[in-house]
Parts: C-alpha cells; sequence; structure tokens
C-alpha cells in the first residue's frame, strides 16, 4: 500500500485536473474516490463534511479536501489534499499568465481595440 500522504495528493490532483465547472462538480467524482474506492470515510461521513465545507468561507472543492484530509491524516493530511486541490488550476492560469504578458496584450488587435 502506497503512503497515504501520497495518495490523498494524487488523489485530489486528479480531481481538480480533470474536473471543471467549480466544487459542486466535483462533489460526485470526489465521493467516488474517496468513500467507494478508496473508502477512507463512510457515506454518512462524507455528507457531514460536506455541510462542514458548505458552511464555511473558500472555495468549496478545497474546503472539502482540506476537511476529508484533515479527517485521515490531520495537518498533514489537509496540507496534501489542499494542494492537490490547488496545484492544478495555479499551475494552468500560470501557464496563461506566462504567455499573456502585457506586451502580447497590447499588441494583439483584437484584444487592444
Amino acid at each position: 500500500m502506497r503512503n497515504i500522504y501520497l495518495q490523498l495528493f494524487l488523489t485530489f490532483l486528479k480531481i481538480g485536473a480533470f474536473t471543471f465547472g467549480g466544487g459542486w462538480v466535483m462533489i460526485s467524482i470526489i465521493e467516488r474516490e474517496v468513500v467507494d474506492k478508496h473508502k477512507w470515510i463512510s457515506r454518512e461521513d462524507f455528507l457531514d463534511l460536506l455541510a462542514v465545507a458548505q458552511s464555511l468561507p473558500g472555495i468549496l472543492a478545497v474546503n472539502f479536501a482540506v476537511a476529508i484530509g484533515d479527517k485521515l491524516r490531520g495537518s498533514r493530511g489537509r496540507l496534501c489534499a489542499a494542494l492537490g486541490t490547488i496545484i492544478p488550476s495555479f499551475t494552468i492560469i500560470l501557464i496563461i499568465a506566462i504567455f499573456l504578458t502585457p506586451e502580447t496584450i497590447k499588441n494583439n488587435e483584437t484584444i487592444s481595440k
């Protein structure tokens, strides 16, 4: 069995990388991975954590990942799950920012009009 921290990170990295549409879209995928596939938590705990994640300010998917990571392994679990969820979006935005420099935007006829 692989390291639980690595499993947490990779599970949420996969969810974050291949899910489009926000936190609500991720809920069923998170349930399938966390409850059905890995059996890390029960369905009842899943629903309780979802309620807690909804009530907190911030991004639902990240709140939910943090809650699941905390339930499984405390602070380190929170960190692994949160990073797995955040890194794909951060990377995509970073790549866009690198290629759309101010000079590129300024010199683009369509955008500068």
